[in-house]
């Protein structure tokens, strides 16, 4: 981003870990769904959860027009945007060198408001889609009015990086005889039973019991 000054998401902590292809940055994103949007505004940071869904090289978040957060974001305040994926939990024998073996994502740009109607509702058609595929074609889709009352922004992906860490434990070669178990354990989103509205009598839907494939299997 021009406007954005020397941002730079270079990954200078464990540079090694450091990923900067257009792929992977993708499938981290694709495979996730939640990200945290953060920016600091007259001397007070902003942390805020959000799903989100990619389209080609942009990302799409959306709220209430209400929203302080995306108030900023709309009028050009420069954000950063973060994923995680957490694969394992790395215990070492050292409980210093514990760690977590993760996929991750920083973005740093500034947001353009998405205002053409066809466009906003494709955008939230991406989101809905990303997040449960099939349930925009069931849910009811949003009234003018209600789009009107929401703001659908978009952040490119030019200025994106990821980092990773994968493997087992990294030890001091002096605790490596210790007697002490070291290994990763993989950790992985579930998918529970569906739980149905009291009010809802409708039967839950095939794509609502196959989420399961949504998500990922761990990764050590």
């Amino acid at each position: 981003m021009s406007d954005l000054g020397p941002v730079n998401t270079t990954v200078d902590q464990h540079a090694e870990r450091g990923v900067y292809d257009f792929d992977t940055i993708a499938a981290i994103l694709d495979e996730g769904f939640l990200c945290h949007v953060g920016f600091i505004h007259e001397q007070r940071p902003y942390v805020i959860p959000m799903l989100y869904a990619r389209d080609g090289e942009r990302l799409f978040l959306h709220g209430s027009r209400g929203s302080r957060l995306l108030r900023h974001l709309k009028a050009g305040m420069p954000l950063s945007i973060e994923v995680t994926l957490v694969d394992g939990l790395v215990l070492a024998r050292s409980v210093l060198h514990h760690s977590m073996n993760y996929r991750s994502v920083v973005i740093a740009g500034a947001a353009r408001e998405v205002v053409d109607q066809t466009e906003t509702d494709a955008a939230l058609r991406c989101v809905v889609e990303h997040l449960v595929p099939q349930r925009w074609g069931d849910a009811r889709v949003p009234t003018p009015a209600e789009s009107l009352k929401t703001l659908v922004l978009e952040v490119a992906l030019d200025n994106a990086s990821a980092k990773v860490r994968t493997g087992p434990p990294i030890d001091d070669e002096d605790d490596l005889g210790r007697d002490v178990w070291a290994g990763v354990v993989p950790v992985a989103l579930q998918v529970g039973e569906p739980e149905p509205d009291p009010d809802s009598s409708a039967p839950v839907p095939d794509y609502v019991k196959e989420l399961n494939v949504r998500y990922r299997t761990p990764q050590a």
